[in-house]
């Protein structure tokens, strides 16, 4: 085995269930072989302590994925979705660290895609992440073309409102077997209409009057969202566990990904794997249009920026409601 004492300068990084290990001194970072007591691994060491390995091209993942990160793009990201890049991001490094970024093509792209095709998020934060970096690359005139554009991206659970058996089997489920968490993280969502990033940063403090004062991560809107009595009441009789709603402790909440994980296992526990967290936003609007609301009533619920979403549902409702009336219309007796 490896033993630091006897080879200085060694990082192994964990990834999944497998070790990679790397040459690190200083700004140099150098992949070595995935086995450290072959013979390989001893000459790729050696050669790099002496200075006879060295990389062979400034154009490197390493290279573009470190000058990315200190582009004005990246930094002015909010710092949760600093954190959603790095994942993918750090990922691609590991992987592909020292060679050529000129020579991706799209079928690498593609294969990078597929390689996680049963987890469909993932597969598709590759894409884009290799996109972003092609952009990049294509700024420091490697490239001049996108190998990532235009490939298409895995579709995964549906986007569309949950169905009413849904809802009400989710509901069950967690009270069933006392999912407090889930249940939590199902009633905010409905209840305000707002992404699960949003909803896990709620606070206390943020519910006043009946109102959650929300700051929307993705837009930078600031809404006051009147709670529907259901949500007010389901939050009255909720312990305080900490300073937030979904509280991790006294002082955090919990992570989105936290939030997805749970809701996920309840999915598969009611067979709704097909429907996601995101698809309670588009309830809420959906039940907002049901009830006659505006665009301009949902869009102040939902804080949607474009109005062309909210269109959608009220004219979904809109849809129902009339077939309703028209089919009303069949049950009057004939005349002659």
């Amino acid at each position: 085995m490896v033993k630091k004492n006897e080879k200085p300068f060694l990082a192994r990084i964990r990834r999944g269930d497998k070790d990679y290990w790397y040459f690190r001194r200083g700004s140099t970072r150098i992949r070595l072989p995935d086995n450290p007591d072959s013979p390989e691994f001893d000459r790729a060491y050696w050669d790099i302590r002496s200075g006879k390995s060295k990389p062979t091209t400034k154009t490197t993942f390493e290279a573009l994925i470190v000058s990315y990160y200190q582009t004005p793009r990246f930094m002015k990201l909010k710092d949760s979705t600093k954190a959603e890049y790095r994942r993918t991001l750090e990922l691609i490094r590991e992987k592909n660290g020292a060679k050529d970024f000129t020579k991706l093509r799209r079928k690498d792209v593609i294969a990078a895609r597929d390689q996680y095709a049963a987890q469909w998020r993932k597969a598709n934060a590759m894409v884009e992440q290799l996109s972003i970096l092609a952009r990049h690359a294509m700024d420091l005139e490697w490239i001049t073309a996108n190998p990532a554009q235009g490939v298409e991206k895995l579709k995964g659970g549906s986007y569309e409102a949950w169905p009413e058996p849904k809802l009400e089997a989710y509901e069950r489920f967690c009270d069933a077997n006392g999912l407090s968490l889930e249940r939590t993280i199902y009633e905010l969502c409905i209840g305000t209409g707002q992404r699960i990033g949003d909803v896990v940063a709620m606070e206390w403090d943020h519910f006043k009057g009946g109102y959650m004062e929300v700051v929307q991560e993705k837009t930078g809107a600031r809404l006051s969202i009147f709670c529907p009595d259901r949500l007010q009441h389901y939050l009255a009789q909720l312990p305080r566990t900490g300073r937030h709603i979904l509280a991790k402790n006294l002082t955090q909440h919990i992570s989105k990904r936290r939030a997805q994980s749970v809701v996920a296992a309840v999915r598969e526990g009611i067979g709704a794997s097909g429907f996601v967290i995101h698809g309670w936003r588009y309830t809420a609007a959906k039940e907002l249009a049901e009830a006659g609301c505006s665009d301009t009533e949902i869009q102040s619920v939902t804080g949607h920026k474009s109005l062309e979403m909210v269109k959608k549902y009220r004219q979904q409702a809109r849809q129902k409601q009339l077939s309703r009336t028209a089919q009303l219309r069949r049950n009057r007796p004939k005349t002659k």
